[in-house]
């Protein structure tokens, strides 16, 4: 469980070969990609949590890949957000899951849980730093494969991410 006043959202890096899977939303400003994930309900736990997620989002079920998702790294984010009063605050507890092939062309097209119907997109692994990503760990999935590469992300906060 996340500590206690402090949203956490868990998501996924999820790898098949050298690509990532992500959501895109076409903004007016630019495409946005996300890992797939969302936030933690009180009292769930993450494993849990993610679990939930990736099924809701992507029709996926980590309960029958031959390797559980592995948490890699954490991204405190700290900033104001457009429409909203005040700071917004989360905590990103962003795991790595590779996916075997046949699992892959299971997954959904569109976001099964959003309204807007956002792409599930395959991305280079290589090309990832030069996207709009949310959480803002394009750089550290350069590194996805590296051991020992660090666990803490930079923290995400006005200087270093605009909205879309």
């Amino acid at each position: 469980m996340t500590p206690p006043g402090i949203p956490a959202r868990v998501c996924a890096v999820i790898l098949n070969n050298d690509e990532v899977c992500l959501i895109r939303r076409h903004r007016p400003d630019g495409d946005q990609h996300s890992l797939p994930g969302g936030i933690v309900n009180a009292d769930e736990h993450i494993a849990d949590a993610l679990a939930r997620e990736l099924r809701e989002e992507l029709d996926l079920d980590v309960t029958a890949l031959p390797e559980p998702p592995r948490l890699r790294w954490v991204q405190d984010q700290h900033t104001t957000r457009p429409g909203t009063p005040g700071t917004f605050r989360r905590l990103h507890l962003i795991h790595v899951l590779d996916l075997p092939d046949a699992a892959r062309r299971a997954l959904a097209a569109t976001e099964r849980d959003a309204e807007d119907e956002a792409s599930v997109v395959w991305v280079d692994l290589d090309k990832t730093a030069g996207l709009h990503l949310y959480p803002a760990a394009g750089d550290a999935l350069l590194k996805v494969r590296v051991p020992g590469a660090g666990v803490l992300l930079p923290p995400i906060t006005d200087e270093t991410y605009t909205w879309r």
